[in-house]
């Protein structure tokens, strides 16, 4: 039986990828997506170019997979090309490289920790904090975890959170958080302008605020749900982390084409440098990763994981308030 260290290191064969393969996901995602676009604008029935705006929302949560396994060393690195196409991804979808290289390496690095920065995650204090704050603590911070956050993120999470904010923190360092505002409303002008509104709601609208919501929901589950654990920080361990506090997303085949394989966080969180096309068959090959903390994305799973609001010590998992 493999554990800690162990499991890691048995991992590391499948940190490679096949060079062939990331490029082929890359240019076919990248060729949906544009394909998606012309149809949804040029298309003259309604119901089709609703179908359409619902896909192109899907396809940007997969091609951002692609876009999050580059940022994390995973696939492509090297290639000129793949660093064009991918910083002009992140800004496209309001995850500038360099805020989200910042924020998301800080989360790998010290995932379920408590008493630490929440750069990267949602935000997540202890019970007894809680109880402990200010009315007005306690209404900013339940806010921030509150479902219509997530639903949409678009605004809260990407537009504001990612780039507005990152941007005044620091306007030097995040300068490309700026260009993605600008040049997100800009492209929304040149589509109400030349193209009319609708252009603008079926093309930008309704994907974005689908795939903000989609990845948004997707982070927030994988990492608290009914069975997550958290450590103190001295307590914390890089693999328990992995393990225990980052779920399996048990879905169906559709799905996890979808969003890239996400759903096997936890070996994502084990190894990152894992590229997304083999975690599966990383699952499949090692039987300590099969025993895992799973949620999914049926209505009973998801309430349960949205009600969950603080770590309560006592009893050693998340609770609502």
């Amino acid at each position: 039986m493999l554990s800690g260290k162990e499991l890691i290191l048995a991992t590391k064969p499948y940190a490679s990828e096949i060079r062939s393969k990331s490029w082929l996901y890359t240019i076919s995602t990248l060729f949906l997506l544009l394909a998606d676009v012309a149809a949804t604008l040029f298309v003259p029935y309604l119901v089709v170019k609703i179908v359409c705006s619902l896909l192109l929302g899907l396809l940007m949560v997969r091609m951002f997979i692609i876009y999050h396994d580059y940022q994390h060393h995973a696939i492509l690195q090297k290639s000129k090309l793949a660093k064009i196409i991918m910083s002009l991804y992140g800004a496209y979808v309001l995850n500038p490289v360099s805020i989200w290289k910042r924020s998301h390496d800080h989360h790998h690095k010290h995932n379920s920790k408590l008493f630490t920065s929440s750069i990267g995650s949602y935000l997540i204090v202890t019970k007894s904090k809680f109880l402990s704050m200010t009315k007005a603590e306690q209404r900013t911070y339940l806010a921030s975890r509150h479902p219509l956050v997530i639903v949409f993120g678009y605004f809260f999470i990407f537009m504001i959170g990612m780039c507005l904010m990152s941007f005044i923190s620091n306007p030097r360092k995040h300068i490309d958080s700026l260009l993605a505002l600008i040049a997100h409303f800009a492209l929304a002008f040149v589509l109400v302008w030349f193209l009319g509104w609708q252009a603008w709601l079926f093309v930008m609208f309704i994907p974005f605020l689908i795939s903000s919501a989609m990845g948004a929901y997707l982070f927030y589950a994988q990492h608290n749900f009914p069975d997550v654990s958290f450590s103190d920080n001295g307590e914390w361990a890089y693999e328990k982390a992995a393990l225990e506090s980052s779920s399996f997303m048990d879905t169906n085949a559709i799905m996890h084409w979808f969003t890239g394989n996400i759903g096997y966080h936890h070996i994502h969180h084990l190894n990152s440098r894992i590229p997304f096309y083999r975690l599966p068959e990383v699952m499949h090959s090692i039987p300590e990763l099969q025993k895992v903390k799973t949620t999914s994305l049926s209505p009973k799973d998801i309430f349960a994981c949205l009600r969950l609001k603080v770590w309560d010590q006592g009893t050693s998992r998340m609770v609502h308030i």
